[in-house]
This record gives structure tokens, sequence and C-alpha cells, in this order.
């Protein structure tokens, strides 16, 4: 009879690490589906899944020792509360996504000033259509990222959330659909002040060129202007470069920032 108990306690201790485990990853998964870096299309599915893994078993020990997490009773139960772990991961890897958006936004306004609007390149890291200039700020906005560890941030942020959040312990509220709200509404405001230089530069040269053929009738501006645009949109990218990369570290902490703020509202 004892012996018959201590297997039944064994069991549901088991039981108990197993979906532990199960919840955790699929926490884990959930930065991979649209984070920056972690969720590119350049990294193989199958190696995506193998990064989970991996940090799964790494992270795990650590997270098991807050608290005892009681498996669902029913397969039901558990599914609702795996698709809560996947909506956390989702979460901090989506707040980190909208900085990044407002990097493409800055750069599709500055492609429509510049005369790059009809030129777009295949994004490797999403498989979708960005413009030229958008794809060049956004790959280097990643490679500040990475240089800076700011991935690494991602990860704190992920692990901070078993603290703030207990495996299948998520309730949906209200106050997180107005936070992404606020944060989605942020990309218009930021993606303009990245694309200001160039787009009150353009504005100028529009304000000559139009002041230009007012006084030289004879003259085809548009043969003028479109080169003269492209010129001086090029010309103002490379001076605003090294002021870029000194927003990026403003939007980064912004970014940081945002995601603790949405982990926390989570509580």
């Amino acid at each position: 009879m004892k012996g018959a108990r201590r297997c039944m306690d064994l069991y549901e201790l088991l039981q108990g690490h197993i979906a532990a485990f199960l919840l955790t990853l699929t926490r884990i998964s959930g930065i991979f589906l649209i984070s920056p870096f972690f969720g590119s299309m350049n990294i193989a599915p199958f190696f995506r899944v193998g990064i989970a893994l991996a940090m799964t078993v790494v992270l795990f020990p650590v997270i098991d020792r807050l608290g005892v997490v009681t498996a669902p009773e029913t397969i039901i139960m558990f599914a609702v509360a795996a698709v809560g772990e996947l909506f956390v991961g989702w979460l901090i890897g989506f707040v980190a996504y909208i900085s990044f958006a407002a990097i493409t936004m800055a750069g599709k306004v500055m492609d429509m000033q510049v005369g790059f609007a009809i030129v777009n390149v295949v994004d490797p890291t999403s498989g979708q259509q960005i413009p030229l200039i958008g794809s060049f700020l956004y790959n280097l906005a990643v490679i500040i990222l990475l240089v800076t560890n700011g991935h690494h941030m991602i990860i704190a942020a992920l692990v901070e959330s078993f603290r703030a959040v207990p495996l299948a312990g998520m309730e949906p509220n209200l106050s997180i659909a107005l936070l992404l709200a606020n944060f989605t509404g942020g990309i218009f405001v930021t993606g303009m002040k990245i694309a200001m230089p160039i787009t009150f530069a353009i504005l100028l040269t529009n304000v000559g060129l139009g002041i230009l053929s007012r006084t030289m009738p004879q003259m085809n501006i548009f043969v003028v202007g479109i080169p003269m645009q492209l010129m001086i949109g090029i010309v103002v990218l490379s001076m605003i470069i090294p002021f870029y990369v000194l927003f990026l570290d403003v939007l980064f902490n912004e970014m940081y920032g945002n995601i603790s703020l949405a982990v926390r509202a989570l509580q």
C-alpha cells in the first residue's frame, strides 16, 4: 500500500515537472515567432526549435525553483495554459518588433521623399518586400542590437517574465490591449522622428525647385529635380547615420522599458 502511494506521488511529481517543462518551452518559443533576430526567417525552423529547446533545458532548473506548477487536469486546460504561455512569449517579441516596425516605416517615408518608392527589395528576415532605405536602416539596427547585446536584454526580459507571471498563471485583462494599442500608435511618431531630416531636406529642395521653375519657366524642372532629390537624399542620409546610431540607443532603451511594462501588465 505504501509502495503504491509512493509511486503515485512520484508520478504526480513527474507529471508536474513535465507540464512545467512543456509550458516553459511554449513561452520561450513565443519570442521566436516575431521577435527581431530570433524570429528571422533566415534562421531555419528546426534550428529555432533547437535553440528554444536548449534555452528551456538551461533555464528550467531556475524556473522550477520559483514554485511548484500544478499540472492541468485535462487536455483542454493544458491547451488553454499553453496558449497563454505562447502569448506571453509572443508579447515580449511583439513589443520588441514594434521598434523595428517604426524603422521600416521611416524607411518607406524616406524612399517616397527621395524617389526610391518604386524600388523594393525582399527582406530575407521577414520574406516581405521592403523599401531600399528601409532595408538598410533595418539591417543596421539589427547589427547594432547584436553588437550592444540587445538580444541578451530580450532573453533577460523573458526570464523575468517567469517571476512576474508564473507558469499557467496568466490572466487576460483589458490593460494589455490598451498598452499594445499605445505601443502600436507610437510606430508613426517614432518613424517620423527618424525620417524627419531627409523629409525636411527634400521639402527645402522642392521649395527651391519651385522658385527656380517660376524664375526660369523654360527649364525642364523634372529633369533637374529628380537627380537633385536623389543626390540630396543620399548626402543627408550619409550625414545622419552617426546620429541614427545614437538614436537607436534611445530607441532600444525605450524598447526594454516597454517590454517591462508589458510584462508587468500581465500580472
